[in-house]
Order: structure tokens, then C-alpha cells, then sequence
């Protein structure tokens, strides 16, 4: 009789030991190394995978951060990429606060700056953060005009009324959905025979449908010797913009 109980207290004793392990793999398990199961994993990224990710309508599908100093922005930046600088950008992490399950890529000079901001992300509730290869470490093709989402684009023409605001869309397009108040239409396929209407010593402010087209007009006034130009990356197709006829 005592050797079947000892045998059942042994059993039991293992069950119990058993039941105690599992719980605790399972609430170790997903755990990163701050110890919060809620922090997403940091990508990492080639500069010749996000040359492929920036291009056509790929780019639409994350958003690119640059996170060195507007200084080093404004000397070149990757297409498509807006600037907060990794001083100061929790300040700033609100801006971004409609994106937490979008893609979000980031980058600098080397990768350092860039996973300190991949490690603000993830660490305030971001789940899709991927830290790219910097400028230093790949050639990419830069450009010097500024890239802004909408609603810094619309912040940006609201309170500078000397902005001259260009919309890049097809003319048929324009008169059937209209454009934001204040804009001029040139189309994105005739930017050349209408250069006298954007003069070099204003802000020109482009924008079309998903900031594709108008980002190639950037590039061309760039390379005509234009220097303040700024681009929204997110067009009337993706930002609420108000269109009047």
C-alpha cells in the first residue's frame, strides 16, 4: 500500500513539475530582449533591396525615414524619403502615429542613428520597423528637394501664401475632380513648355495623385537648377486634400 502511494506522490510530483514548465516557456516565449513579448523585431534591409522596394508602386506600400540632420538631408536624400532627425524624434513620433501597422523603413549615414529610431519605433507600439543600409554603406541615387506626407504639405501651403502650389496631374483630370485652392496646373508631361510660369526664386509646392509623378517633376526642376522644392509623397488619392473646381 505505501509503495503504490509513494508511486502516486512521485507521479503527481511530476505532473505538477511538468504543468510548471509549460507555463513558463509559454510566457517566455516571443520575448525580446527588453523583456516586452509586445515589441515587434527590427528588420534589417541591403541598399540594393530598398532601390527595389522605392521603385514604381512598391514605394506606396511602406514609408522611408530619413533620420540624419536636415542639413545632411537637404546635401541628399533617397527619393521618396521625409526627415526627422533622430534628435528630438520622439517629439515628433506623434506624426507618424496613423502608421503603426504600416511598413516603416528607416536609415542614416551607417545604420546606427536609424536603429536607435528602429528601437524608438517598436518600442512605442510600431510593428512592421526595418533599419536599411545607409548612405555611406551603398550608393544610392540622392536627390536635394524635400519629400513631406500630406499633412505637412498642407501645413506647409496653409502658412506660407507666397508658396506657388503646383498641381502635376493630367489637365482632364484637374477639370473633373478639381484642385486644392490656390493651385496652378501644369501637367507632369509638359513641365518644360511651361517653365515660364514657375519662377526659380519661389517655393514650389508639387503634388498628384500618389506623389509619383510629382516627385519625377522634383528631379526634373532639380536638374533645371531649381532649389526649393518641396513634394508630397502621399497625393490626392491618399491624403485628404480638399479639391475645388
Amino acid at each position: 500500500m505505501n509503495n503504490k502511494r509513494s508511486k502516486f506522490i512521485t507521479l503527481l510530483m511530476v505532473m505538477m513539475l511538468t504543468l510548471t514548465l509549460t507555463v513558463a516557456c509559454t510566457k517566455n516565449e516571443g520575448k525580446q530582449a527588453d523583456g516586452n513579448s509586445d515589441v515587434a523585431t527590427i528588420k534589417t534591409m541591403t541598399g540594393e533591396k530598398l532601390v527595389k522596394q522605392n521603385s514604381g508602386k512598391e514605394k506606396d506600400k511602406v514609408l522611408i525615414i530619413d533620420v540624419r540632420s536636415p542639413e545632411e538631408y537637404k546635401e541628399g536624400h533617397i527619393p521618396h524619403a521625409i526627415n526627422i532627425n533622430v534628435e528630438g524624434f520622439e517629439d515628433r513620433i506623434s506624426e507618424l502615429e496613423d502608421l503603426k501597422e504600416f511598413p516603416i523603413i528607416t536609415y542614416c549615414n551607417s545604420g546606427k542613428k536609424s536603429g536607435q529610431v528602429a528601437e524608438i519605433l517598436v518600442n512605442n507600439g510600431f510593428k512592421d520597423v526595418t533599419n536599411a543600409a545607409g548612405v555611406k554603406e551603398f550608393e544610392y541615387d540622392l536627390v536635394h528637394y524635400q519629400d513631406i506626407r500630406g499633412a505637412a504639405f498642407q501645413k506647409l501651403i496653409d502658412e506660407n501664401k507666397d508658396i506657388l502650389l503646383v498641381d502635376v496631374r493630367e489637365e482632364k483630370q484637374v477639370a473633373e475632380e478639381g484642385m486644392i485652392a490656390g493651385a496652378i496646373n501644369v501637367p507632369f508631361n509638359a513641365i518644360e513648355a511651361n517653365l515660364d510660369k514657375l519662377p526659380k526664386d519661389k517655393t514650389i509646392a508639387l503634388y498628384c495623385n500618389t506623389g509619383t509623378k510629382s516627385a519625377e517633376v522634383a528631379k526634373q526642376l532639380e536638374d533645371l537648377g531649381y532649389e526649393n522644392v518641396v513634394n508630397s509623397i502621399e497625393g490626392v488619392k491618399e491624403y485628404s486634400f480638399e479639391l475645388v473646381k
